[in-house]
């Protein structure tokens, strides 16, 4: 399924399929490993829903829902228990 970054919930793991981002900003996430085919997690969500973490192959990146929402992924099914 197809979404953005920013609407997955804490624990849910997706590929990234595209970056909506130009300039300085794109190239910023991009050194920090979000590449398109990377697999990224939500590790943690504040309070109040903004920022978020994530796991990005051996890191951390956090991110706020603004930059989230212009990075498209998609989500990984969940295996059945």
């Amino acid at each position: 399924m197809s979404t953005t970054l920013d609407r997955l919930h804490r624990g849910q793991t997706a590929t990234v399929t595209a970056l909506e981002l130009e300039g300085a900003e794109r190239r910023r996430l991009m050194d920090m490993g979000l590449l398109v085919g990377t697999t990224v997690s939500v590790d943690r969500v504040s309070p109040l829903g903004d920022p978020a973490a994530y796991r990005v192959r051996d890191g951390l990146l956090v991110l706020r829902s603004g930059q989230a929402h212009r990075v498209h992924v998609d989500l990984h099914e969940e295996e059945p228990t």
